[in-house]
């Protein structure tokens, strides 16, 4: 068992989601991160998909109640175990009644936190996430919470001790598939929506990230109807300003979708903090996640 000291700003059990069911109203979900997640998981020996907690600007501290092999990926955190320092994207032994602590990141939001034998919370809907949205899942960690974990012995080998991650940029650039309703806005949106950065706003979550800078002209009257809506999708409400879609998003939307970033940058929009900077980069489409 792990025991949730204090969770943070924002804690979180989560898996690679439960896809599969947008026809139903029911959100993907899962690591806003999922390549951290994966990554952690691969530390320990655990399948990708085993469930992990996802921490937003650091700042927890667990109690384990048994001894584990654990990593932490995701942005980087100063870590202690017992008060001595431990590494991120590595394997590291914790024994029983040991206190992890974890400190704020230097940069990126959101840190992963694997152990052998995965959370092993109830599924809900083949997933173990939470949904901030939905509310399906296990609810959002608080002091107090007591986590099981599963058996590590059916875990495969450990076989890697350390992993390297891509640096973490507070102004990336990310792809941009245009479309389905770049019809709906002046023929210069596009344009301007790639001509400069576009900062990240504090209203922010699981659910998406909202922006701030050029605002982008609609050429159209009115809403559409309803439409399905994947994961990255940039929805312009009427006040101009683009909300990035992520893990947790509505699965329709009735304001229109000017262009959807490219799955695998959606990862790196969802390590931006408020203040932090993109770029949207235009480039042909191959298709969208849901």
């Amino acid at each position: 068992m792990i025991e949730i000291v204090s969770p943070g700003p924002y804690a979180t059990v989560q898996d690679l989601g439960r896809p599969g069911y947008a026809h139903l109203g029911v959100p993907r979900s899962g690591a806003a991160d999922a390549p951290s997640l994966c990554l952690a998981n691969r530390l320990v020996g655990n399948p990708e998909s085993a469930a992990g907690i996802e921490l937003t600007f650091g700042g927890a501290v667990l109690r384990f109640g048994d001894s584990a092999w654990i990593a932490l990926t995701g942005a980087p955190c100063p870590v202690e175990a017992d008060r001595r320092p431990a590494g991120m994207c590595a394997p590291v032994w914790v024994p029983q009644g040991v206190t992890l602590r974890v400190g704020a990141p230097r940069e990126g939001l959101r840190t992963y936190v694997a152990v052998r034998g995965g959370i092993a919370v109830e599924p809900v809907l083949d997933s173990r996430s939470t949904d901030s949205l939905s509310g399906l899942g296990p609810p959002a960690l608080r002091a107090g919470t007591v986590l099981p974990v599963g058996d590590a012995e059916q875990q495969t080998a450990i076989r890697v001790d350390s992993a390297v991650q891509s640096p973490f940029s507070s102004c990336p650039s990310v792809r941009l598939v245009l479309g389905p309703r770049a019809d709906w806005f002046a023929t210069d949106a596009a344009g301007a929506l790639a001509a400069g950065p576009y900062e990240v706003a504090t209203e922010t979550n699981r659910v998406g990230v909202r922006l701030r800078g050029t605002t982008l002209e609609r050429a159209r009257e009115g809403e559409i109807p309803s439409e399905g809506m994947p994961l990255g999708a940039v929805q312009v409400p009427p006040d101009g300003r683009p909300i990035v879609f992520l893990a947790d998003h509505p699965t329709t939307g009735g304001y229109p979708v000017i262009g959807v970033v490219a799955a695998r940058d959606v990862p790196v929009v969802a390590q931006l903090r408020p203040g932090d900077r993109l770029w949207f980069r235009p480039v042909p489409g191959r298709g969208v996640r849901t």
